[in-house]
């Protein structure tokens, strides 16, 4: 048997590792799903593109089953859940994700099909008034009219004489909703106004938005009451707390000013969303005072003691009252929205206050019980 030489092989070099495309890591949410709509969603988005457009597939049928399913959409926790996140899509800060899928048909779809009837529901239960002439002066005195009305047990009263600190600092959570995100459900508006109403609108919404001055920005100051009470101010940390007539309030509002048919629907509602601010906000900032709280828990509602006071008069007469000169069509519309916001805030305010004299807390889960301490 022949026998070989065989050479002694060097041990082999470590191949180095082959580059490869970083996994992402799928961000945390701050809140949980409500039921199968908004769990698929905040599972889903955050992830890569090909399977976010896998899951979403599955999205339509189980819209379809909810819907049929509901009695109630306004207060239907998966559906106004999952609807607040589609319009997180627009706003930022809620589910992180691409921007792409703002405009992916697969996401349009699933808020069109909740979105037609959650207004379908609004406009079976709220009635607007009788309509006045298409006038800014009748406009403004039937708005005033409107508002004006006495429609029961108030909140910001009971705030003001009766409230608990830890009911206080429910209330800061259940306004938190729409209130890191003050006027922007609004501005959508803006670019589907003309002339007077335009104007009117871009007025008062500078002085939401601060003047220019960031830290005066409305939003920014409510924030400082979350961190003055002991809270945090991120958009999103306590949407697992709050009642889904709180979501479906701050829902309405996106839903008229996204949709360009529903702008006299908006023009309505934030006339009447100003009309009905300065006199609970001073009952509100009375109630945190009475607990201790300094300026920088009430800076906020202090401020819209007096902005409110003027902004009333300007979205009654130049806002909602210019737009129904230039445009009569839209009368209807402009009573409904504030018909509408008059009977959704209304709807949250019952709840908070029924639980409140229940002996009850008005969030869905407690609060860390350290939350609210020393004023």
């Amino acid at each position: 048997m022949e026998t070989r030489n065989t050479p002694m092989l060097a041990t082999p070099t470590p191949a180095a590792p082959t580059p490869t495309t970083p996994t992402r890591a799928v961000p945390v949410p701050l809140f949980h799903g409500r039921g199968p709509v908004s769990e698929l969603l905040i599972d889903a988005l955050p992830r890569p593109r090909a399977e976010v457009d896998a899951a979403l597939a599955g999205l339509p049928p189980l819209i379809e089953r909810a819907l049929a399913a509901t009695s109630d959409i306004l207060r239907d926790d998966d559906l106004q859940l999952a609807l607040l996140i589609l319009y997180g899509l627009h706003y930022g800060s809620l589910v992180e994700t691409d921007g792409d899928w703002e405009w992916h048909p697969a996401t349009l779809a699933a808020r069109l099909a909740i979105e037609e009837a959650f207004e379908r529901e609004l406009r079976q239960r709220v009635a607007p008034p009788e309509l006045p002439q298409p006038t800014r002066e009748a406009v403004a005195a039937a708005l005033f009219e409107l508002t004006g009305r006495d429609t029961g047990p108030s909140l910001s009263r009971y705030v003001a004489r009766e409230a608990s600190r830890e009911q206080l600092i429910e209330l800061v959570v259940q306004k938190s909703v729409y209130t890191l995100k003050e006027a922007d459900a609004q501005t959508w508006a803006i670019p589907r106004l003309r002339g007077r109403a335009k104007a009117g609108l871009v007025e008062i919404q500078a002085d939401e938005y601060g003047g220019g001055r960031p830290e005066r920005m409305h939003a920014a100051i409510y924030a400082g009451t979350m961190r003055g009470v002991g809270l945090d101010d991120r958009y999103g940390a306590y949407l697992d707390q709050v009642s889904a007539i709180t979501l479906a309030s701050f829902n309405l509002m996106t839903m008229f000013g996204l949709n360009r048919r529903l702008r006299g629907a908006s023009v309505g509602h934030f006339a009447a969303f100003e009309m009905t601010s300065s006199v609970p906000n001073r009952f509100y900032g009375n109630g945190f005072r009475r607990h201790g709280y300094g300026d920088d828990v009430t800076w906020y509602f202090d401020e819209h003691v007096e902005a409110d006071a003027v902004h009333e008069q300007l979205a009654a007469r130049e806002v909602a009252g210019s737009l129904a000169e230039d445009e009569p069509a839209l009368l209807g519309d402009i009573f409904f929205g504030a018909a509408a916001c008059l009977t959704v805030d209304g709807w949250v305010g019952e709840h908070i206050l029924n639980s409140w004299t229940a002996g009850q807390s008005s969030l869905r889960m407690p609060l860390d019980s350290e939350i609210g301490g020393a004023a």
